[in-house]
């Protein structure tokens, strides 16, 4: 596949923190045994990564904005450019050794994703896509699972946590799901679960109470993959309300509807 000058600055720039991020899980499965815990060596190693990126990318454009999950938004000098970051997407994963994570990179224009990268450094799997130009992994193209029923579908989603989320409200959402689905799974990277929509491996995904460096490049990979990526109301700005329903046009739909089934009166 052929890259334009800037998807391949942030190839790059996501390759260079992934072999550091890759070099830091080794050091953390390797803390695991010790009382103290690997939680300040995480945040060590997820600060480095952004620093790394943001000097990658800021150097081959100076005047963009950037927006990271660790440090305070840059305002860029041209206004149309910005970079929205997660340099650790899946921290919780990378501090217990777990696999399961991704630097994720996403340029937005004008306000809208044109340009995208996630890169899981455990399993070497890049996905990439810019607008208009398609969605790969590594070199292959990718497409949305095809499948149009709920019954035959996988479904992915973000379970909320201690101090986070509506948990009384995603457990509903959670019973109607589960009711009419194959399978649900909850793998603890949003980044992640987008690319696994694009490439078919899941045939859908709901999480609310998102960030926007959670979900931008993911979401252009699911449009650019053949998807439907919208927030969980229907609307078409996911980044501003935090939230995310996405899988091809049947499965996004009808997946909508069910989060959005009325509680039967007791």
């Amino acid at each position: 596949m052929a890259r334009s000058a800037l998807l391949n600055v942030m190839v790059q720039a996501a390759f260079k923190a992934g072999k550091s991020l890759a070099r830091d899980f080794g050091e953390v499965q390797n803390l695991q045994v010790s009382l103290k815990g690997p939680s300040d060596y995480v945040s060590q190693a997820d600060r480095k990564a952004e620093r790394i990126i943001r000097e990658e990318l800021l150097k081959a454009r100076p005047t963009y904005g950037f927006l990271g999950e660790e440090g305070e938004e840059i305002k860029g000098t041209d206004g149309a450019h910005r970079w929205i970051v997660d340099p650790l997407d899946g921290t919780t994963n990378f501090l217990h050794g777990i696999p399961h994570f991704a630097v994720s990179i996403g340029l937005e224009r004008q306000g809208e994703i044109v340009a995208a990268v996630v890169f899981n450094p455990a399993t070497d799997e890049l996905y990439t896509a810019e607008k208009g130009g398609g969605a790969f992994l590594n070199d292959r193209r990718l497409r949305v699972g095809a499948r149009k029923n709920l019954s035959d579908a996988v479904i992915a989603t973000g379970t909320p946590h201690l101090g986070r989320g509506n948990h009384g409200k995603y457990l509903i959402e959670l019973r109607h799901v589960m009711g009419e689905v194959a399978g649900i799974r909850r793998f603890g990277s949003a980044a992640l679960d987008l690319a696994y929509v694009a490439a078919g491996r899941y045939d859908g995904y709901w999480e609310r109470d998102l960030a926007a460096w959670d979900i931008a490049a993911g979401i252009l990979l699911i449009r650019e993959a053949g998807g439907w990526a919208t927030d969980v109301d229907g609307g078409s700005k996911p980044l501003e309300d935090g939230s995310v329903v996405c899988g091809n046009e049947y499965i996004a739909k009808a997946l909508r509807d069910v989060i959005h089934r009325p509680v039967p009166a007791k």
